[in-house]
């Protein structure tokens, strides 16, 4: 087979050249099938456009663009461009702050999901001998199927271990010789915790050689740490349930940025208060319009992911541009005495200090009227059990984080094992300041 680093040479080969000129041509149908939908057939005629005056990719500024609101504000089905007896699944959030999102999906829809997915996989060396263990949530969760028929498009034996019971997963890995996982970052800790309670090493017991991660953002440091402690090579995964789920974007083997596959997506960073776009390399919000969509295709969606678009050629050959690990959401910033913080700044800090674990916790509290910072951390099996060393680590622990988040947060350095585990994504920020 030609191309054998390519699951789609077609796609995956185009220049920038023939890559824009695909998208223009998926643009003007998209937006001609999306009026097909009632929310944009009103949002258009409002903004006093038609899909006539979509002729070039320069004109997507032209329209307005889409939020979570929207699709709450349509719950459940006024966003969809087809007959829902076109459709065959839905995925929704779990609507705990008001109305779920659903994102509808025709079979076409589901199969070009899987086509995306596969990509990615083989992207980082998956081939049909791997076995592919998924440890993530299936359901509406689109972790869980989004992954699991994109390994099987591929070709590998799956395991739909779903997520928790660690012991089970660890014993799938041992038994079924497991080489590729996909799991959220701090699951990828709790199993290497495991592990080693258990006498497992991950090098000597298991086939492990790839992990997928994604879900949480998490720095480079603790990707590196996942490496190490697993055996693998950890490359970091994109996706959201509003646009299908993982397939988004993906690292390739240089790990060097996540390529966002633009025959399916138009990539757009912008200033999240002016609303404009900014220049490769600056940080912004993604926005992202979807090109290969029938059921609910959506324009201009904001994700409230903050991230840029990386400058430059990818060795790797692929033109399709890469953007940045996740720095954090816009609507997940924590402002203090004044000053935006990401919980990432704090966890790149963290994973610097050899004698730290990977779980920390940060707590939000009104003190006196003054708003206060608590960070609790694990120490790691490395830490000494030392006074004047515990007083010296945590000063410096104080020192990098006032360099970094600008305001001096109180530390708790607590044994492994302390802050309460999770199957989930992990809870690093519990913001108690609503209370008073």
């Amino acid at each position: 087979m030609p191309y054998l680093e390519f699951f789609n040479p077609v796609e995956e080969t185009l220049d920038r050249a023939g890559i824009e000129r695909l998208q223009l041509e998926r643009l003007q149908r998209t937006v001609r099938h999306c009026m097909n939908s009632p929310f944009y057939r009103e949002r258009f005629a409002g903004a006093g456009l038609t899909p006539d005056d979509i002729r070039s990719l320069d004109d997507l500024k032209k329209i307005p663009f889409t939020t979570k609101q929207d699709l709450r504000d349509t719950y459940p089905f006024g966003m969809a461009s087809v007959p829902l007896d076109r459709c065959t699944r839905l995925h929704s959030s779990s609507g705990t702050t008001g109305n779920p999102t659903v994102i509808l999906h025709t079979k076409r829809d589901l199969e070009q999901w899987a086509v995306a997915v596969a990509r990615c996989l083989w992207m980082v060396g998956c081939r049909p001998e791997d076995v592919f263990q998924n440890t993530s949530g299936y359901g509406m969760f689109t972790g869980g199927l989004g992954f699991q028929y994109g390994a099987e498009l591929l070709g590998m034996l799956t395991i739909p271990a779903a997520a928790g019971n660690t012991l089970r997963q660890i014993k799938f890995f041992t038994d079924f010789g497991t080489t590729v996982v996909h799991a959220i970052p701090s699951y990828a800790a709790r199993l290497y915790e495991v592990m080693c309670e258990r006498g497992v090493d991950p090098r000597r017991d298991t086939k492990l050689r790839i992990m997928a991660i994604g879900a949480e953002p998490h720095s480079e440091d603790t990707r590196r740490r996942i490496e190490e402690m697993l055996g693998v090579k950890a490359y970091n995964s994109f996706g959201m349930s509003e646009m299908c789920g993982p397939g988004v974007g993906f690292e390739c083997k240089e790990q060097n940025g996540m390529h966002i596959w633009e025959d399916y997506y138009i990539v757009e960073i912008i200033d999240p208060d002016t609303l404009e776009r900014v220049p490769d390399g600056q940080v912004g919000e993604l926005v992202l319009t979807t090109l290969n969509r029938e059921a609910m295709p959506l324009l201009r969606y904001r994700t409230r992911d903050l991230t840029r678009i990386l400058p430059g050629d990818c060795p790797c050959g692929r033109c399709h541009k890469r953007i940045d690990r996740l720095k954090g959401r816009s609507d997940d910033m924590i402002i203090l005495k004044g000053v935006n913080i990401f919980p990432i700044q704090i966890e790149q800090v963290l994973m610097q200090f050899r004698e730290l674990a990977s779980d920390y916790l940060i707590t939000l509290e009104t003190i006196d009227g003054n708003d206060v910072m608590t960070v609790e951390i694990e120490l790691s099996d490395r830490f000494i059990d030392d006074y004047a060393a515990f007083q010296k680590l945590e000063r410096d622990i104080i020192r990098s984080l006032r360099d970094e988040i600008l305001v001096t947060p109180r530390i708790k350095l607590i044994p492994k094992g302390s802050l309460p585990k999770s199957e989930g994504k992990a809870v690093r920020v519990r913001d108690l300041r609503k209370q008073y």
